[in-house]
């Protein structure tokens, strides 16, 4: 009989469906909102996909430092579309979505995976500009081209068991209460608040997972630049120190863009009372610092700079 019931549960959980609310609460914005995050997310993609192409055609920049750019611009490309691509659509018909179980967990699956493997590139990233600039000597033999795709496939291949051991959590309980998530895509604090049950043991998991998978990169990246600082103040010559600094400031920057926002969301046990907060707070790491991201990294590099006019240079002939 117990079985039965589980079985039942179980059921009802796999068949619901979830109403993604969006932004259709203010039909007086909806298309200003459509246009903004329209140019937005073509920029993204247009962005990204440049930095993508020049930094594996360019001979110039087949270097660990630009191996690991071109696949954090791929991170970036697999995020927005995943949460990004709906709201627009959402926005274009300006209703809320239906959404079964099943498409909501994979939606909240890929946007933690994805999200969490720009944590841990974030991390690699960091620890590159410590190589290159604490141990210059030895950077080739460390970062040899057989180490980058170690450390690619390792962070790409943790991120899967972590990641599952967020959403399951989650859905493991039952959802007997209202379906429509107040936000614009299936992420985890609105749609942890909508199932029921005892769920004390599912949140410390939830948080001890975000723990595990924020908090830790966040201080492997903070190590890195704590001894990439310090090298810099060592340094006796004024001009070696701001040519050193402005080599990874664009990476730096992005770092705090990133952990400034997300574990605001993340890092809580249980979600924020108020719903709007979320949904409000979502956009910047999920749109607006993906924004940023290719034009810190292409702006501020005079690498990525110079290929880019050499293939715009290539097209035009």
């Amino acid at each position: 009989m117990e079985d039965k019931l589980r079985t039942e549960k179980s059921n009802i959980t796999t068949m619901m469906e979830f109403i993604l609310l969006g932004f259709s609460d203010i039909l007086n914005f909806q298309w200003i909102l459509l246009g903004i995050f329209l140019v937005l997310y073509l920029t993204i993609l247009m962005c990204n996909s440049v930095i993508v192409l020049i930094t594996r055609i360019d001979p110039t920049l087949q270097t660990p430092m630009y191996f690991f750019l071109n696949h954090f611009s791929i991170l970036e490309i697999c995020y927005v579309n995943d949460t990004i691509s709906r709201m627009l659509t959402d926005l274009l018909n300006q209703k809320g979505t239906f959404l079964s179980c099943v498409a909501c967990t994979t939606q909240m699956y890929l946007a933690l995976l994805f999200g969490g493997l720009e944590c841990l590139f974030l991390a690699v990233m960091a620890y590159d500009s410590y190589v290159a600039i604490c141990n210059p000597l030895h950077y080739g033999l460390i970062k040899s081209p057989q180490v980058c795709v170690q450390l690619v496939t390792a962070s790409s291949v943790s991120g899967v068991p972590v990641v599952i051991g967020q959403t399951w959590p989650v859905f493991s309980l039952p959802f007997c209460r209202s379906t429509t998530i107040n936000h614009f895509f299936c992420d985890l604090p609105p749609v942890f608040k909508l199932a029921c049950g005892d769920a004390f043991v599912n949140e410390i998991a939830v948080y001890a997972v975000a723990v595990l998978f924020i908090m830790v990169p966040f201080l492997l990246t903070g190590v890195s630049y704590g001894k990439i600082i310090s090298n810099i103040l060592k340094s006796p010559s004024a001009r070696g120190r701001a040519e050193v600094f402005s080599t990874c400031s664009f990476h730096l920057t992005v770092v705090v863009l990133f952990y400034g926002t997300a574990p605001t969301t993340y890092l809580q046990p249980k979600p924020n009372p108020s719903e709007d907060t979320g949904k409000l707070i979502s956009p910047f790491y999920t749109v607006w610092i993906s924004t940023l991201n290719p034009n810190i990294f292409t702006l501020r590099n005079k690498d990525i700079t110079v290929a880019l006019r050499k293939l715009l240079s290539k097209l035009s002939i």
